[in-house]
């Protein structure tokens, strides 16, 4: 059974979805605040944070932010205001895993939970899972969600580690968005979303430089990108 963190503000959304998300054999904590949500994330063991943007005391995005400041690899899906581009952007520079905007689905809900679930715990999800991949100075153990630029450890998220992963699985192929929406995301590709662009841009920040100088990918306009050799 897969333990969730909600830390959501709205006591009648929090019931519902505690409800809902029981049913599908989830064990779900509920935290009403920033101050408390931020506790329970970093002292508790949990497999998925649902984390609203707004909350009192302290605010989603500086809760995240402290988060990943301090190391923490914990899978996160924002729920967002219905139509603020702003807050889903927000949320993927600083290490969200994907968004939802409410109101939504329920159904939908729980897929993106399992599509994140699925990327940060099962290594197989990835049909390229190995125990190691290399290429050039980087080193990737799937199995153990670790990478290694030479003998430097970065820490990604679930979802970096994926698309890094992904992207070198194609190098020097022209990795279209939609395929790694579908590869890294288990989403289709939507107009306008920008996820693939702000985690492309969050893993380009977290790789040093390589030796020689060279950019490690390309981006290719309106179709996607290539990961160089």
């Amino acid at each position: 059974m897969n333990r969730v963190l909600l830390v959501e503000d709205d006591r009648g959304l929090c019931d519902l979805l505690a409800q809902l998300l029981q049913l599908e054999n989830f064990d779900v904590t509920v935290r009403q605040d920033g101050p408390s949500g931020l506790l329970a994330a970093r002292e508790g063991q949990y497999d998925l944070l649902l984390l609203d943007v707004m909350l009192p005391g302290m605010n989603g995005f500086d809760l995240l932010r402290t988060l990943r400041e301090h190391g923490s690899k914990l899978p996160v899906l924002m729920l967002t205001a219905k139509g603020d581009d702003m807050d889903r952007v927000t949320g993927l520079e600083l290490g969200a895993d994907d968004y939802l905007p409410k109101p939504f689905n329920d159904r939908e809900l729980v897929a993106r939970m399992r599509a994140i679930l699925r990327r940060s715990q099962d290594p197989n999800a990835n049909p390229s899972a190995l125990e190691q991949v290399m290429h050039l100075d980087i080193t990737l153990l799937p199995r153990r969600q670790e990478v290694r630029v030479g003998d430097a450890l970065i820490e990604l998220t679930s979802t970096e580690f994926s698309l890094l992963h992904t992207l070198i699985k194609y190098s020097g192929e022209i990795a279209s968005k939609e395929m790694l929406s579908i590869e890294v995301l288990n989403k289709r590709l939507m107009p306008f979303d920008r996820s693939l662009d702000m985690h492309l841009s969050n893993l380009r920040k977290k790789l040093p430089e390589r030796a020689d100088g060279l950019a490690r990918v390309k981006t290719v306009r309106g179709k996607g990108y290539i990961w160089l050799d």
